[in-house]
């Protein structure tokens, strides 16, 4: 499994509150790869993210014991709760914390299977042969009137509260992620990314970059500075994932 992970500021924020992170456990064949996007303002926005991501990467790191992709899911799912009621707790007792959460995806990758856990509007899409496609729902305030039929999409991509999110890590006192399961054909993308991405980046031009006959580290620079040049207005982070192809031994 080969990776790339960036992160920048932005041209227009002096902060970078996002986070991410891949962990390869020791023992057993498992990655996790974690993207969180912080709010509340400097100190709560940076320490929320980073909070989120170090927490479960050391429960992830440290898991024994876990031999089926139920184990795995519990303790990740524990690992989400417990970091929500952590962040929740911090920003009551702290008065320069309050207001802060975080988005979260996590994608736990299992030979050819992903489990996915999802809060928020950061997203993950997936590349499989020449598709695209967004694995994720964003949890945001455009996405229920699109549900509702209040607007379209493309309507939402110009609305002025495009950014309102409806659910973050550590905003509410208890959490339930989305989750899901994914299979990862061999010679497929994973793509993990924030707004400051996916507000500035078509999916048909996340599938041209990824499809290039390029580097992954290149392919991974080539969005940070296509998001950069689009204006640039936020943080932007991305964690590219690539799946092996499987090679077959003829018998």
């Amino acid at each position: 499994m080969e990776y790339e992970i960036r992160s920048d500021t932005g041209r227009k924020r002096a902060v970078n509150e996002d986070e991410a992170a891949v962990f390869v456990h020791p023992e057993y064949d498992a990655v996790l790869a974690i993207i969180a996007d912080g709010m509340g303002g400097h100190k709560g926005g940076d320490f929320a993210s980073a909070t989120a991501v170090q927490m479960i990467g050391e429960q992830f790191m440290c898991a024994i014991d876990v031999g089926t992709e139920q184990d795995w899911s519990d303790l990740l799912y524990d690992a989400v709760v417990d970091v929500n009621l952590f962040l929740y707790t911090t920003a009551q007792q702290d008065e320069s914390y309050k207001g802060m959460g975080t988005t979260l995806d996590i994608a736990l990758i299992l030979n050819q299977q992903c489990i996915v856990f999802h809060v928020g509007d950061s997203r993950i899409y997936q590349v499989t042969g020449k598709a695209i496609r967004q694995i994720t729902k964003d949890h945001s305030f455009v996405n229920v009137l699109i549900d509702s039929g209040e607007i379209t999409e493309q309507e939402a991509e110009v609305h002025p509260q495009r950014n309102w999110i409806m659910k973050a890590v550590g905003s509410e006192k208890s959490i339930v992620p989305d989750l899901c399961k994914i299979s990862l054909p061999s010679a497929s993308y994973l793509l993990l990314c924030t707004d400051g991405l996916s507000n500035k980046i078509e999916k048909e031009v996340m599938l041209d970059i990824i499809l290039r006959d390029a580097s992954l580290a290149h392919k991974a620079d080539a969005f940070v500075d296509l998001a950069n040049e689009r204006g640039g207005e936020d943080n932007i982070t991305v964690i590219l994932l690539e799946v092996p192809e499987i090679e077959v031994v003829p018998s």
